[in-house]
């Protein structure tokens, strides 16, 4: 999304119009992109599952749930600046409908899913117990006091049906199937697995959120009141 904005800070600059071409087609498909996350190309989009998030594909779909999110609130953002809605196939969207359905996603991360399952990790009431990590899996030596290399590590931890002794708060596992139906066993990799890549664009929604939280909070402090007027 970054790369995004400084395309369309280069397109309004005069001096790169030899390169214009060569920057609309960057800014079409980042575009298109972001009309099929919204549902809006005439067949062509990103699937969901029946409980409304985005799907990829089967093994660690968080990751491009959680940058898609990034995508959508940025982009949201831009548009709110610069007054202007985002044209697709399917008719135009302005910043509070994308910004709506990058909420709905992350929503969904923390819990309103048919899982009723925060995938961040440490997050809510109900949140993955056996996360495919090894450091979470394992007690610590001043506990165990015993050598644990990788073999041990497998053999005496891995296939332990108990919840992982230590929680990795704040990790973002990979999440449910097509269906949103999710397992949480350790050797489920392709669900429990948590990734830094599906935390970090989470920490720039969670920012741009709060700033946009801020500021209304702000706004509302600075109405005269009633008594005043």
């Amino acid at each position: 999304m970054k790369s995004y904005y400084g395309i369309i800070k280069l397109l309004a600059k005069e001096k790169h119009k030899g390169h214009r071409y060569t920057l609309e087609q960057y800014r079409s498909k980042a575009e298109y992109y972001i009309c099929s996350c919204l549902d809006k190309n005439n067949g062509a989009n990103v699937k969901r599952t029946p409980g409304g998030l985005l799907h990829i594909r089967q093994w660690n779909n968080m990751q491009y749930v959680s940058t898609a999110a990034f995508l959508l609130t940025i982009y949201s953002d831009i548009l709110r600046n610069s007054a202007q809605k985002l044209k697709c196939h399917g008719g135009s969207v302005d910043y509070q409908d994308i910004l709506h359905f990058a909420k709905s996603q992350v929503d969904y991360i923390l819990g309103s899913n048919p899982m009723n399952m925060s995938y961040l990790v440490g997050y809510g009431p109900k949140f993955p117990t056996r996360v495919h990590h090894r450091g979470a899996s394992m007690v610590p030596y001043r506990e165990s006091m015993g050598f644990i290399g990788c073999t041990q590590g497998f053999d005496l931890w891995y296939g332990r049906e108990e919840p992982n002794p230590n929680v990795v708060v704040g990790a973002v596992v990979g999440g449910p199937d097509c269906q949103d139906n999710f397992m949480d066993q350790r050797g489920n990799y392709m669900q429990t697995e948590a990734c830094t890549y599906n935390t970090a664009p989470l920490v720039g929604v969670f920012a741009e959120l709060l700033q946009m939280e801020d500021q209304k909070s702000d706004d509302n402090h600075n109405q005269p009141s009633a008594a005043s007027s």
